[in-house]
């Protein structure tokens, strides 16, 4: 990479919750959710060249070939640049459910929006992924429609988490096919805002769910034993599966909390991923 070179973060994305609400009859699904972004993500560089390039590496690269269909090769072709050359560095499993792809390509369009001045129009985005337009914002939103429509959050109380996928890939396709009801109900009226990070967990708890876990633990039954895992860590206040998983999440109230459970469930469970990280503002 040249002197010339930009790089963006690309944070892993957290589903908090997530309702399936009805299918529209060009088979997308309408979502409502409430999506938040991680301390913890890829990364990926981008540098003026005369064509396009793609290279991947970093302690995820063996799970990600680049093809000629890699969103971040997607990205840049719909941004109409030429030539650049493209390095991913990936950090997230993939096929996790924590938007790993999407955000791959959100981060690909803003560098080269940065290099270049362009950016694709809506359409476009969404027509890469349902999650680029979120991963675009990068900030805690609620999310609906196809995943278009983002309302900005109030602002969330301090919060840290433990993310584990017991590597195991789900397809995104796969889990919607399995899903036994479309028609679910959306998120009920949202507070106005939480003091603090048990307030809004016990809302999470009470008010909202996942309608992908149920088929996604139909799937991979180990999804219930992460979740189980992540409830029993200390301090853990919440602990739910993220989009369409297999990733699974516990929250925090204390950075300090979520990295001693980290070490704890790495411990115990060397075979899965695992890391700590904070929920960004």
């Amino acid at each position: 990479m040249t002197t010339d070179a930009i790089t963006e973060f690309a944070p892993a994305k957290l589903n908090l919750c997530l309702h399936v609400t009805g299918r529209r009859s060009d088979g997308y699904h309408l979502l409502d959710s409430l999506v938040v972004f991680a301390s913890v993500g890829d990364r990926v560089t981008v540098a003026p060249a005369d064509a396009l390039s793609l290279s991947v590496e970093g302690p995820e690269a063996a799970g990600l070939q680049a093809e000629a269909d890699n969103l971040v090769l997607r990205a840049a072709r719909a941004t109409g640049v030429a030539g650049a050359d493209l390095l991913l560095h990936k950090a997230l499993p993939v096929a996790s459910g924590i938007g790993g792809g999407s955000a791959d390509a959100a981060a690909t369009l803003r560098a080269l929006a940065r290099l270049s001045g362009r950016m694709p129009a809506a359409a476009e985005l969404t027509a890469l992924g349902a999650d680029v337009p979120v991963c675009l914002s990068g900030r805690p939103v609620r999310m609906q429609g196809i995943g278009e429509v983002l309302t900005p959050l109030p602002r969330l109380p301090p919060l840290s988490c433990v993310l584990v996928n017991p590597r195991v890939a789900l397809a995104t396709p796969r889990v919607f096919a399995t899903l036994e009801r479309r028609e679910n109900a959306p998120l009920p009226t949202l507070p106005v805002g939480w003091d603090e990070a048990g307030a809004l967990c016990h809302w999470l708890a009470s008010a909202t769910r996942n309608d992908l876990a149920p088929p996604a633990r139909a799937l991979a039954p180990v999804i219930a034993e992460v979740e189980a895992a992540l409830t029993a860590l200390p301090g853990c206040l919440l602990a739910r599966m993220s989009g369409s998983g297999a990733t699974c999440f516990g929250l925090f109230a204390r950075p300090d909390a979520a990295q001693a459970a980290a070490r704890t469930i790495g411990q115990a469970r060397p075979g899965w991923w695992v890391a700590a990280a904070d929920i960004l503002a």
